[in-house]
């Protein structure tokens, strides 16, 4: 377990070029794998005789053909996972007509599936490293599937928010699929199928919005084009029993269940005290409920630092070498997910009855966020590359200054559609070197037998923020609305997007800032400009 003042100087980052070196047995990260089993590092299964990989049936070997097919399996799933998350965004003005749902409560069909990701995200990953990577996928691709079924047959508000909640292991997809290509891959080959993963992600995103655009325009039923999605969900579950090997090295140890409870405990009280905050304005109701979640923060905070086996490495989110970059990832969730729904409530808004918006249907919301999807996935391709040039921290810093230049470019212009295509723009290329950059550093950085729970609480952290920021942004939007009008005024608006552009601004400077301060050997490695690997 990383300690603040135990720093590991000799593990290399993504920064560091990686030495040309014999691997005894299996190199990884962290370089080669030890001989000597720990607690939570078997020995692993070596090589078959004769120098390949392949092995007799059931043994759960593969060869380098098979490890490609797997990887490919992999983007599938990465791409119907972007897909549910993209497509969803567009549809939520229709859903809100569907069902008779208020704009601000929309954001609520976005904060629900993060706010169950928040929790499901580091139980998953440490059932994976506990159990095996596969089966824990399996069992999250379930889960999906049988939430977007629900979603697209909610007949009110409360089902439809019980479906989201089940879509929530959508974020523990890439942490489970990171651990199990680490688990099979050496380094190089490691590093391009995460970066294959993520661009699969993001061009998964752009997909869903426009293809459930287009279905919605085509159909003009929005039950009819949830429907999609759930299709690809279920047809993931049959397709996750192929070609997919289990993972090779499995950690002991156990779950964490009273971290787990509390931490649900927690998020429950966190969602109810906002949704009254947002209903009554901040009353004792709501401050009681905000106040029991601070407080079982706090005590799920002592429990997970006192367990040998937590839940969520509390202490590693104090490591100064760390911290500034799992608030960055806070960051990155409130101007990524908070910014969604009243992006496209502000677009689909009548102007001739609110003053504001264009009047959208589902598939132009989708083609204004197509030109900022497509560059997001050229950078995210790209963050390698960017990255040796300049260096991973640079890289990050520069990648937030844009999206604030995006959200601050918005505030002051958005009276014409290609105004908000052209700050979207922007804003897409920031996300797709920050989507790119920082998964990979924290997988690098983590011992190989916890890579699912390490890299969970990046994507933990970063959900988090996103479902935090849609409460805040709901708050926001209901203030502004009138006592005899359920529509946001457009001041609230631009209330949102220059709260979304100083998180952006604060996230860059405070990279530069953990720049300067991290150690002598560290800030040396951050200005090596040699291609990573």
């Amino acid at each position: 377990m990383t300690t603040p003042d135990r720093p590991t100087p000799d593990r290399p980052t993504a920064d560091d070029p990686v030495p040309d070196r014999p691997a005894p047995d299996r190199l990884t990260a962290d370089g080669p794998v030890p001989d000597r089993p720990t607690a939570d590092r078997p020995v692993p299964d070596r090589p078959a005789p004769g120098g390949t990989d392949a092995a007799a049936p059931g043994s759960g070997r593969t060869g380098a053909g098979s490890v490609r097919a797997v990887v490919g399996l992999l983007v599938l799933f990465e791409l119907t996972s972007g897909f549910l998350q993209g497509g969803i965004a567009p549809l939520l003005p229709e859903i809100g007509r569907e069902l008779g749902i208020r704009d601000a409560d929309l954001t609520w069909v976005l904060s629900a599936q993060l706010l169950a990701a928040a929790v499901s995200v580091p139980v998953l990953g440490r059932l994976g490293d506990l159990h095996g990577h596969r089966r824990v996928l399996r069992w999250a691709l379930a889960s999906v599937a049988v939430g977007t079924l629900l979603v697209a047959l909610a007949p009110n508000l409360e089902v439809l928010l019980l479906g989201r909640v089940l879509t929530g292991p959508l974020a523990a997809l890439l942490p489970l699929e990171i651990a199990l290509v680490r688990d099979r891959l050496p380094l190089g080959p490691a590093r391009s199928a995460i970066a294959r993963l993520v661009g699969a992600l993001a061009l998964g995103t752009l997909l869903g919005g426009v293809l459930t655009g287009a279905v919605h325009e085509l159909t003009d039923d929005v039950r009819l084009t949830l429907l999609l999605p759930a299709v690809l969900a279920a047809a993931c579950v049959p397709v996750s029993f192929l070609a997919i090997p289990e993972s090779r090295r499995l950690a002991r140890g156990r779950l964490d269940l009273p971290g787990a409870v509390l931490l649900s405990a927690t998020m429950l009280l966190l969602l109810s005290g906002v949704s009254a905050a947002q209903d009554d304005g901040p009353g004792l109701s709501a401050l009681v409920q905000l106040g029991l979640a601070l407080l079982l923060g706090a005590v799920w905070t002592r429990v997970e630092l006192r367990t040998a086996e937590p839940l969520v490495d509390v202490r590693a989110l104090a490591d100064r070498r760390v911290a500034p970059f799992f608030l960055c990832a806070f960051a990155f969730g409130v101007v990524y997910f908070g910014g969604q729904a009243p992006d496209a409530t502000f677009l689909a808004a009548d102007p001739a009855t609110t003053g504001y918006g264009f009047g959208l249907s589902a598939l132009s919301i989708s083609l204004v966020a197509l030109p900022a999807a497509a560059t997001a996935v050229v950078t995210a391709s790209l963050t390698a590359r960017i990255a040796g040039r300049t260096g991973y921290v640079p890289a990050l810093a520069g990648s937030f200054a844009l999206i604030a230049a995006s959200f601050l470019t918005t505030a002051v212009l958005h009276t014409a559609v290609w105004q908000l295509v052209a700050a979207k723009i922007l804003a897409g290329l920031g996300l797709g070197v920050a989507l790119g950059a920082m998964p990979t550093v924290i997988a690098e950085a983590s011992d190989p037998s916890r890579t699912g729970v390490t890299t969970a609480l990046y994507n933990n952290v970063k959900t988090l923020g996103g479902a935090m920021a849609g409460g805040v942004m709901a708050a926001v939007l209901t203030a502004s609305a009138a006592p005899t009008s359920d529509t946001p005024d457009a001041s609230a608006y631009v209330t949102v997007w220059l709260l979304c552009a100083g998180v952006a601004a604060a996230a860059a400077a405070l990279t530069l800032v953990a720049r300067r301060a991290a150690p002598p050997r560290t800030a040396e490695r951050d200005t090596d400009r040699t291609p990573a690997g």
